[in-house]
């Protein structure tokens, strides 16, 4: 039988502070349970698991049953009564695509806002900062079901105080409204949030063509999503630095990697350049042809384990996305844990990042 999740001691753990070692046996205790609850839970995944005749005999994290992350696309998996989702959340989608719904109750809203706090903090300091949104205002119309992108600019703006958005509502920059947020805090930092591709090409390539050069030199800049649309242009995230600073001076960036069949357990990308796991996520890649797990430098599919998701069974998921670890426990920024790279979405998987499908 599982037991009431503790959330509270386990927003005790050190953000990046807990060796592999420490990190495993705290996670594999954590995930276990996670598993006995959602099987005694949700019909749907029990009657997967009743297939697996090992899942409750884990001995590390390495065998803890995963499930597809494409499966949300096609099945509505709750581990909670209906009248007890407060909140749900759409993965981003082209038309005709199918999308995943991910239904929250308040503990897991709670658990994400809460971790996403730890982890970005982290980065950025505890004091919230003006913050200025490189997205238009429209896309956070909906509060109650919203998408992957939606929950994205809310999420972070959290860390944010006096939140102004770039762009107008059909994406075009406003110029003047950017001016005068910056002359309003010249003399602080400044947090910019968007997604990857919309940066891109609403921020970057319109300062470029316009001949634009913004005073941003205290902006931290944090962006995610969208990379396979800018991979598709040969704009590696070196040359996005690179001109991103020389229309703006802006130094300071992070990219993300998430998903959100997982909110609020992000991968931020540290001063090195590597996406780390957090003390409340881990990552496993493995080979895509029979799912063994593989050593550190060789590519394959990204499992992804979080201890958030509590109304849903998202806490052990096999993504569409390619990608390698790199290290654990001695990346030069001094975080411990993993730390990876991805390479993009496998061959035929669908388009999906949250600013690769935005509508205009």
């Amino acid at each position: 039988m599982s037991e009431p999740i503790n959330i509270e001691a386990i927003l005790e753990w050190p953000v990046y502070g807990l060796s592999q070692e420490e990190k495993s046996q705290a996670l594999l205790s954590a995930l276990q349970n996670l598993t006995y609850w959602h099987n005694e839970r949700c019909p749907e995944y029990h009657s997967i698991l009743s297939k697996v005749d090992k899942f409750k005999k884990a001995d590390s994290l390495l065998d803890l049953p995963f499930l597809p992350v494409r499966l949300f696309k096609h099945q509505k998996l709750l581990s909670i009564p209906q009248d007890e989702v407060i909140k749900t959340m759409t993965s981003s989608g082209t038309s005709g695509q199918n999308v995943s719904q991910i239904f929250l109750d308040k503990k897991t809203s709670a658990m994400q806002v809460k971790v996403l706090s730890r982890i970005v903090s982290n980065f950025i300091g505890p004091h919230r900062l003006p913050m200025l949104v490189i997205d238009c205002r429209a896309t956070i119309a909906n509060r109650y079901k919203f998408s992957a992108r939606t929950a994205g600019i809310l999420g972070f703006s959290m860390f944010g105080h006096d939140v102004e958005f770039a762009l107008d509502d059909d994406m075009t920059l406003n110029v003047d409204r950017v001016t005068r947020f910056l002359e309003k805090y010249s003399d602080q930092n400044i947090l910019l949030f968007g997604f990857t591709f919309i940066v891109w090409q609403h921020w970057i390539r319109y300062l470029e063509e316009a001949s634009i050069k913004l005073p941003i030199g205290k902006g931290i800049l944090i962006h995610g999503g969208g990379w396979k649309q800018l991979q598709s242009q040969a704009v590696s995230s070196n040359e996005f630095k690179r001109r991103l600073e020389s229309v703006s001076n802006i130094k300071r960036v992070h990219n993300y990697y998430g998903m959100v069949e997982q909110t609020g357990s992000i991968f931020m990308e540290c001063e090195e350049g590597h996406l780390h796991t957090s003390s409340w996520s881990e990552i496993i890649v493995r080979d895509p042809m029979d799912f063994k797990a593989l050593p550190k430098g060789t590519a394959g599919l990204i499992q992804l384990l979080s201890v958030i998701p509590h109304s849903y069974p998202g806490h052990s998921l096999l993504s569409e996305d390619e990608g390698e670890i790199v290290g654990v426990d001695d990346c030069g920024c001094g975080r411990l844990g993993t730390y990876f790279r991805v390479h993009g979405r496998i061959q035929n998987a669908e388009v999906r990042g949250c600013s690769d499908t935005y509508s205009r």
